[in-house]
């Protein structure tokens, strides 16, 4: 099995970054405008991405400054199955996210355009708890012909 893995700090309190994981508005405001679903454990949270299609997650966990925990349910067949996860910890005056897209079967060039893609989005999570403000799908940053 392969992972991606990312990290980024932000200045804002470990429960601004949780409630950006844990609600609709939330998860709209940083990953896709188009979000809907139950965003608590056992629920499911659907994203769409207009004509690129999307993905649904069944939330495994979500403990409050610490854990989100998805299990990809519906969408393409590389992401059937995987797990995203989203450890939270405070250092210093930093809250540090430890992201990781887990579980995938083989490193297909899809895996590393969704590499760069979380990335993209976690710097988008990143402004909307410091800033007020992320960059959601319809209007993220494009790296290619899938988005």
């Amino acid at each position: 099995m392969h992972d991606i893995l990312h990290r980024i700090g932000v200045t804002a309190s470990p429960e601004a970054v949780s409630a950006a994981l844990t609600t609709t508005d939330g998860l709209a405001g940083w990953w896709t405008s188009e979000t809907t679903g139950d965003p608590e454990p056992g629920g499911v949270v659907a994203f769409r991405f207009g004509d690129a299609g999307g993905f649904d997650m069944k939330v495994l966990d979500a403990r409050p400054g610490e854990l989100v925990l998805w299990e990809v349910v519906d969408g393409p067949e590389e992401w059937i199955g995987t797990q995203v996860r989203f450890d939270i910890k405070r250092e210093d005056d930093w809250t540090i996210v430890l992201f990781r897209h887990e579980g995938w079967r083989e490193q297909v060039e899809f895996m590393h355009h969704c590499s760069t893609k979380w990335a993209t989005y976690l710097m988008s999570l990143k402004s909307l708890v410091e800033t007020g403000k992320g960059q959601p799908a319809p209007d993220e940053v494009w790296i290619s012909n899938w988005r």
